[in-house]
């Protein structure tokens, strides 16, 4: 867990209207809690101008080191004009302090979820998306961390293991099918061979594309990292097997405008939905001390949550010796 005591209990609407008065900005009074879990994200009335948008880090997540390597990254796709939410800099500076809790703030940008079962609209946001991996690739992040089998397969399971999530009752089937489904994964990666890493999204489904009349913008970089290309690509994905590679096609329409794909990558989509699968749980277990999680997922550990996992991963077993979406 992240810490002993709860991780926000400090933040109080005192405190974060306080922290936003300690960068010039004259706050309204006026706040929205927006849907974020992993951080707190409010829309702040603002006098005589529009609201904003700030962003309270969970501490102990990240280092100050990564989360501004995250924002240079969104704030170059911004000088690209590529439609990103970028931070905004006060007094040169795009991460604030206030009673221990980091944060920043960002224009607020509305917007609806993309029609993604329309294949304009896919080719749309693939266009953007080569162009987002077009700029990921020219160079490393030096502190984010990669995506791999360890760090959402290995290491989650480890974490689970060494905890009391997993019913007595079904530890020992959860765990035997969940290091054989990291077997699958493992093989998805060595039938894909040397793909390259790049700076990805890293979190890219639909909830975090904002559709306006002028097209998509892309919010939320917080779970930006090294990782194949895929991963960016797979979670616009839906239905069936047929409607997925209808789908694909659609996207690396507009994708292979600005970036070419090496389709062998097409091996780990359902590994890196697998691992997805994996790292959830192992998220929901590591932030149980936050009240916000309890509240919002009552069914997490129980037995029926367990055994609904333990089907899940059976089927992704079962999915990653399929062949993928095209031939490779």
């Amino acid at each position: 867990m992240d810490t002993l005591a709860p991780p926000f209990a400090g933040l109080t609407p005192d405190c974060l209207l306080t922290a936003l008065e300690t960068l010039g900005l004259p706050v309204s009074g006026q706040l929205l809690a927006l849907n974020s879990y992993e951080n707190r994200v409010y829309q702040v009335g603002i006098d005589d101008a529009p609201p904003v948008v700030a962003k309270f880090y969970r501490p102990a997540r990240w280092t100050d080191e990564q989360i501004l390597e995250e924002h240079n990254f969104v704030l170059e796709l911004a000088e690209r004009e590529i439609p990103v939410v970028a931070p905004l800099s006060f007094c040169g500076k795009t991460l604030s302090e206030h009673a221990g809790f980091r944060f920043a703030v960002y224009p607020r940008r509305g917007g609806r979820a993309p029609e993604t079962d329309r294949p304009d609209v896919l080719e749309w946001l693939g266009r953007f998306l080569g162009r987002i991996h077009a700029a990921g690739a020219i160079r490393p992040f030096a502190t984010r961390p990669t995506l791999n089998i360890d760090s959402f397969g290995t290491e989650p399971i480890a974490f689970l293991e060494n905890s009391d999530f997993v019913p007595q009752e079904l530890r020992e089937v959860y765990f035997g099918v969940a290091r054989q489904a990291l077997d699958g994964v493992a093989r998805g990666f060595e039938r894909a061979g040397s793909v390259n890493a790049l700076r990805l999204h890293g979190d890219c489904h639909a909830s975090n594309v904002l559709w306006t009349d002028a097209g998509p913008h892309f919010v939320d970089f917080d779970d930006a990292r090294m990782g194949p290309a895929v991963q960016d690509l797979w979670m616009l994905l839906s239905g069936e097997r047929d409607e997925q590679s209808r789908q694909l096609a659609d996207l690396l329409a507009g994708y292979e405008d600005f970036c070419e794909f090496d389709t062998r990558e097409l091996y780990l989509v359902e590994a890196l939905r697998t691992l997805r699968l994996i790292h959830y749980s192992a998220w929901l277990a590591r932030r149980w001390n936050d009240p916000a999680f309890p509240a919002a997922f009552p069914w997490f550990g129980t037995q029926r949550y367990w055994q609904d996992r333990i089907l899940e991963l059976r089927e992704q077993i079962a999915l990653m010796d399929e062949p993928p979406l095209w031939p490779v």
